[in-house]
């Protein structure tokens, strides 16, 4: 099983951002928590971030063209207002997890609406760095 992990926007300051919210930890021990994991279910697992928008649209139609059997997506800011990731997701038909760190329905309210959820899977958010884990283990299990 072969699984693209794709965060967006901000992401890179993990560990410095807002460490009250995302935690001391970086993107880099974030992947390596996933790694991990995924080598323990035998998943084969590649980790891509951009704050760009057209980037993560890209990425997302490369897992495509790859045969990817899925896609943990972070996409930030952007879960709230990117059509364009949303049809991508869409559009490629990956199965697609949407995963946030925070709580996201427990913060401003803006961050309570997801325009991306809808085209996938489902959404896991509020357990940290586990909502990764977490959807590992739902697009391991089909």
């Amino acid at each position: 099983m072969k699984i693209v992990v794709i965060n967006g926007p901000n992401m890179n300051l993990l560990g410095k951002r807002e460490p009250a919210i995302y935690g001391s930890e970086t993107l880099q021990d974030l992947e390596n928590y996933i790694t991990k994991e995924a080598k323990e279910l035998n998943i084969e697992v590649e980790f891509f971030q951009s704050n760009h928008e057209g980037e993560i649209v890209d990425r997302i139609h490369k897992a495509m063209e790859e045969k990817k059997d899925g896609i943990i997506l972070n996409a930030g800011a952007f879960t709230h207002y990117s059509y364009a990731i949303r049809d991508a997701i869409k559009g490629t038909g990956v199965r697609t997890v949407e995963v946030h760190m925070s709580n996201v329905y427990t913060r401003e309210e803006f961050r309570a609406r997801s325009v991306i959820a809808p085209v996938c899977m489902g959404q896991i958010t509020g357990f940290g760095f586990n909502s990764y884990i977490a959807a590992l283990h739902l697009l391991k299990r089909g």
